[in-house]
C-alpha cells in the first residue's frame, strides 16, 4: 500500500508561509542592525556631549532627543504591538490561540517526562 502525497495546497501554503517567515526574519534582523546603529551613535553623541557641552546644553539635547524618537516611530511600534494583539483577538485566531496553548502543554510534559 502506498502511501498517499499531501495536497497540492498544503505545499503551496506551507511554501509560502515559508516565503513570509523569511521575509519577516529579513526584517527583524534589519531592525536588530538598525536599533544597534541607533544605540552605538546615541552612545558616541552621549559621550561627546557629555565632555564639551553645559548642563543647559545637555538639558535641551535630551528634550530634543526624546520628541525626536516619537517622530521616529516609537509611537509606531506600540501600534504594531497593540495591532497584532486585536489580531490575535479575533474570533478567527482561537484555534491558532489554542493551537499554541496545546504545543506549550505538550512542551511541559515532554520537559517533565525526559527530567525525571
Amino acid at each position: 500500500m502506498s502511501k498517499a502525497s499531501p495536497p497540492k495546497d498544503w505545499d503551496k501554503l506551507w511554501l509560502e508561509y515559508n516565503k513570509s517567515l523569511k521575509a519577516w526574519m529579513n526584517a527583524f534582523e534589519s531592525l536588530q542592525n538598525a536599533t544597534k546603529d541607533v544605540q552605538t551613535k546615541y552612545n558616541d553623541v552621549m559621550a561627546k556631549a557629555l565632555k564639551e557641552s553645559s548642563d543647559k546644553t545637555m538639558n535641551q539635547f535630551t528634550e530634543n532627543w526624546q520628541k525626536s524618537m516619537n517622530k521616529a516611530g516609537v509611537d509606531t511600534f506600540k501600534q504594531f504591538g497593540d495591532n497584532w494583539q486585536k489580531v490575535f483577538n479575533q474570533s478567527g485566531m482561537d484555534q491558532v490561540k489554542t493551537y499554541g496553548d496545546m504545543m506549550n502543554k505538550f512542551a511541559e510534559t515532554w520537559q517533565k517526562m525526559w527530567s525525571k
